[in-house]
């Protein structure tokens, strides 16, 4: 009997991670599907280029200031409330932006979605990890789930372009609601809600300084990247995120009830899951970032065909993350394959500061770098996922889950803004040098896009030297620590 309703229930996990899966695509797909469209909303709304960045920096401090924090109220309180509660919230934020008639209101309805955004993306990972902790598809589960997350950020690339071009830019809003809504109803049929029998006081000093800390490192990479990293605020900023960050770790290790318990991050192989995905982060914004510059305006491409340049990566992607996680894995282990994807993003890095000129086309010079990139991005992200949450308690999933978004989210920032700055000064330097005659600008573009890919690559090695020195050859699946809190299960 008990045999049949373990069989029963495996049915019910698909249906879980395949519910996560749509979330945390919404989340991860609305940090790029706007970039596609904010042209359109300048235009609409009337705003100034030089406003037109906080569009973007507005989810993304949210987003990443507010993470470990939604990660530690799904644990203390529940996930599948979390989850549901990031739902509505994402859903009625996105409805506030669609029909925003001002820049200050979308300015607003932006924050609040990187707001609820930290809410759920934490919650889908820590539930995918609770569901598939004891079953032996954890692997595939987290391979698919890590294709999702890797993909996302081109499958909003294609869904931005192909909204502005048929309907409008507050379509980039509006779609939101199409996953969201079905996805509250799936979540209240599908999850059961987990939580601590007794409520541990919440660490409010960890939320104050970690909360701080994170938006003011965040931010400075925002003014670096906007102004210049020798202007007041991106100084000031970056120094107050280092203080706060000190402070918050020191504070950890007295507190009795951390908001971030440090073990978590001291394991050797969390601890090298976690530097895998920030230094990754950091790399390939390279190619989300100034492969849609070159596309868009050194190949002439729309919107909609820019999007659909990228589909062969999002395509490897999905093809290759399930694969490595569930045939590869077991026979050589989490280091070797972590490694090959490092270096096969050393590898499409060089193709494309080698091959890139004004005259270049896309099939001959940009197409092999993305399928290189596309098979390297899961090599890394997928065992990296799935490393990061092993073994951990499930009264600390939830923060062990924000921390993998929040080095995606910290490293996507800071790649943004060291590699936008490489790039402007590239193109400066080479403007200064060539004069002003004809084709100078779009060849010191160039100039600037292969000039960043190349400390892109840089970075990609510095990940491949961290990845070998730090994370274990073989990580033995851990079992879930024996002397868990006690949880009451609800509905």
């Amino acid at each position: 009997m008990p045999h049949a309703q373990t069989r029963a229930a495996e049915p019910n996990r698909w249906a879980v991670l395949a519910l996560l899966g749509v979330a945390q695509l919404m989340v991860v797909l609305d940090s790029t599907i706007v970039n596609i469209a904010l042209p359109s909303a300048q235009r609409d709304l009337g705003f100034s280029t030089g406003n037109r960045q906080w569009i973007v920096t507005a989810y993304a401090l949210a987003f990443g200031s507010l993470l470990l924090v939604g990660g530690k109220l799904g644990d203390l309180f529940g996930r599948k409330w979390t989850f549901v509660g990031g739902l509505i919230g994402f859903s009625i934020a996105s409805v506030l932006g669609g029909l925003a008639p001002s820049f200050g209101v979308l300015v607003v309805a932006r924050t609040l979605q990187g707001a609820f955004g930290a809410l759920l993306a934490p919650s889908a990972l820590s539930l995918l990890t609770v569901t598939f902790a004891d079953s032996p598809e954890r692997a595939k589960a987290f391979g698919i789930f890590a294709a999702v997350a890797t993909a996302g950020a081109s499958v909003g690339l294609l869904l931005g372009g192909a909204l502005t071009d048929a309907l409008s830019w507050r379509w980039c809003m509006y779609v939101n609601l199409v996953i969201a809504i079905p996805a509250v109803f799936a979540a209240l049929r599908l999850l059961v809600n987990e939580r601590p029998l007794e409520h541990p006081r919440i660490d409010w000093t960890g939320v104050v300084l970690a909360g701080a800390g994170l938006f003011a490192i965040v931010y400075g990479f925002s003014e670096a990247e906007t102004e210049s990293w020798q202007a007041a605020t991106t100084v000031i900023s970056l120094a107050a995120g280092v203080v706060l960050l000190a402070a918050f770790v020191l504070s950890q290790r007295r507190i009795p009830n951390p908001l971030l318990p440090l073990h978590i991050v001291w394991d050797r192989a969390r601890g090298g899951a976690f530097a895998a995905i920030i230094i990754a982060g950091s790399s390939v914004f390279a190619v989300f970032l100034f492969l849609t510059y070159f596309m868009q305006l050194n190949l002439g491409y729309s919107p909609l065909k820019t999007g659909l340049g990228f589909l062969p990566m999002t395509l490897m992607i999905f093809i290759v993350a399930p694969t490595i996680q569930t045939r590869v894995l077991p026979r050589v282990g989490v280091r070797p394959i972590v490694m090959t994807g490092m270096t096969l993003g050393v590898v499409s890095m060089a193709l494309f500061f080698a091959q890139l000129e004004p005259s270049s086309t896309y099939v001959a010079n940009v197409l092999p770098g993305l399928i290189l990139i596309g098979i390297g991005m899961p090599c890394i992200f997928a065992p990296s996922f799935a490393t990061a949450t092993l073994g951990v308690a499930r009264n600390e999933a939830g923060v062990a889950s924000a921390m993998v978004t929040t080095c995606q989210q910290v490293g996507g920032a800071v790649g943004t803004a060291v590699l936008s700055t490489i790039f402007a000064g590239a193109s400066s330097s080479y403007v200064s040098s060539h004069g002003k005659g004809p084709g100078v600008v779009g060849a010191a573009q160039v100039h600037g896009y292969t000039t960043a890919f190349t400390y892109a690559a840089i970075m990609f090695g510095i990940g491949l030297v961290v990845v070998g020195l730090v994370l274990p050859r073989r990580i033995e699946p851990q079992r879930q620590a024996a002397a868990e809190p006690a949880v009451e299960l609800a509905a």
